[in-house]
């Protein structure tokens, strides 16, 4: 956990219900000054249309990479997963705003970034409640009963939920087809963790594509957004990696089958022991591909 995000979800879990305003004045003080260093750093002579595509691009990536990783093995780290997902987006917001020839590090970020977020419907009203909001000091470490809350509302605030009280009436329907899919989805990820990788980056992707419209239309009234196209590569290549690690335990059950180890005379242990450390295994394996990546991004 790098200091930015481990600092965040500290605040966060300190007061879960203040997570918007949090995070908005925590992305423009920390963020701020890297948004504007990024912006400077592009190359010259391509237009404004194609430092928008630049930024909007490589902060897509940046954020649907957090979410491979949240569908990687390891779930009780999906709110750290979840801050440095937040705080990749508030980027790209950020970055957006030098693009118009706006300070990336200026307290009025905060604001137009909960706009586009959609929490408050206008600037004046975000403005307001950032200047009613009094933050509470953040503790050493969060607490367990409160990461379930904490994670629903990044959740949310991160658009992979779909908003409640809609006056659809087949919105319920949709809704737990959802809820079923999310819970096959994970009972077959105890076995084969990998799985959640497609599932959460089409999750992160749509979410991320939505955000940049909106920060597009924010910025830059007069530019039309651009179209998306339906599969991206990264979605493709989380697949791939998906389907080989559910090649792994098929192949671990085939093999204690057709070989009939037995402990205490039943194949029933031999295929739970198996099958939780090939687990484990691709689960390490994952975590250390991740690590490994992002290291080499930071330098």
């Amino acid at each position: 956990m790098s200091s930015l995000e481990g600092t965040l979800l500290r605040q966060v879990a300190a007061d879960p219900r203040g997570l918007p305003e949090q995070l908005a004045v925590f992305a423009v003080r920390h963020l701020g000054e890297t948004a504007r260093r990024t912006v400077a750093a592009l190359p010259e002579g391509g237009g404004p249309e194609e430092a928008r595509a630049q930024v909007i691009r490589r902060g897509h990536r940046a954020v649907t990479a957090e979410g491979a990783f949240v569908g990687g093995p390891f779930l009780l780290l999906i709110p750290v997963a979840f801050c440095a997902a937040l705080l990749r987006q508030a980027r790209i917001v950020l970055e957006l705003a030098a693009l118009d020839g706006r300070d990336p590090a200026d307290k009025e970020r905060a604001c137009e970034l909960l706009v586009v977020q959609g929490v408050y419907g206008d600037e004046a009203t975000a403005r307001a409640a950032l200047t009613a909001y009094r933050p509470r000091p953040p503790g050493r470490r969060p607490r367990l009963a409160s990461l379930w809350d904490i994670t629903w509302r990044m959740a949310r605030l991160l658009g992979l939920l779909t908003p409640s009280g809609s006056a659809d009436r087949t919105r319920w329907t949709v809704q737990a087809g959802r809820w079923l899919l999310v819970g096959a989805v994970f009972l077959t990820g105890l076995v084969a963790p990998l799985v959640w990788l497609p599932y959460m980056a089409v999750s992160y992707d749509r979410a991320t594509t939505r955000l940049t419209d909106r920060a597009v239309r924010h910025y830059f009234a007069d530019v039309p957004v651009p179209a998306r196209r339906r599969l991206e590569p990264g979605t493709l290549a989380s697949t791939g990696r998906a389907l080989l690690s559910l090649l792994v335990p098929i192949a671990m059950v085939v093999t204690v089958v057709a070989t009939d180890l037995r402990i205490a005379g039943s194949n029933w242990p031999v295929l739970g022991i198996a099958l939780t450390a090939t687990s484990l295994v691709v689960g390490a394996v994952w975590l250390w591909r991740w690590s490994a990546r992002r290291r080499r991004e930071r330098r």
